[in-house]
């Protein structure tokens, strides 16, 4: 047991007695600076922009439901027998001529996965929903009216009827690219 002096005892409380007397002395001044807060809340004025009232809602009446869908399946199928039936057309002749079992599927969902031939003629063996095709010159493939042009041992060329931007019925090419299987 350590016997504590008087001295350090002294000390003790005069740094007590210090940090009590700072105290005091940092509260003295606060009425002062309570006082300036108020009046300087009084004084200042907030200028808050105030916001535009909303703009009031005028309800028209739709006008276009008399007016034939742009997008009506009917609309399209009418456009189509009559450019059929225009002589010059490029469709007319498409449109009379019986359906391929190729043309239900688009162009992209075909692969060629190899090519034979037979005779003397080239066939182009096709792949679509897992099932394989061959095909020749002068079959139709895809959506477009495609007709096959040319079939080499790595690509299909064929000749499609597509409408362009003025809705004018054009002929494109466009081919078929050989798939080669990863192993």
């Amino acid at each position: 047991m350590r016997l504590v002096r008087s001295s350090d005892r002294t000390r003790g409380l005069l740094g007590l007695m210090l940090v009590g007397a700072a105290l005091a002395g940092c509260s003295a001044g606060t009425d002062e600076l309570q006082q300036w807060m108020d009046e300087q809340r009084q004084q200042t004025r907030p200028t808050v922009k105030p916001l535009t009232p909303p703009k009031t809602f005028q309800p028209q009446r739709y006008e276009a439901l008399a007016v034939v869908d742009p997008f009506s399946t009917q609309k399209l199928t009418v456009a189509l027998r009559r450019e059929a039936a225009q002589p010059s057309s490029l469709l007319a002749a498409e449109m009379k001529r019986r359906r391929e079992p190729l043309e239900a599927f688009p162009l992209d969902s075909m692969a060629m996965v190899g090519s034979v031939s037979r005779e003397g003629r080239p066939y182009a063996l096709l792949r679509v929903d897992n099932l394989l095709y061959q095909a020749r010159v002068g079959d139709y493939l895809g959506q477009n009216f495609g007709r096959i042009t040319k079939i080499s041992e790595t690509e299909i060329t064929l000749r499609e009827v597509v409408q362009d931007a003025a809705g004018e019925w054009i002929e494109r090419t466009s081919t078929l690219q050989l798939q080669e299987q990863g192993r």
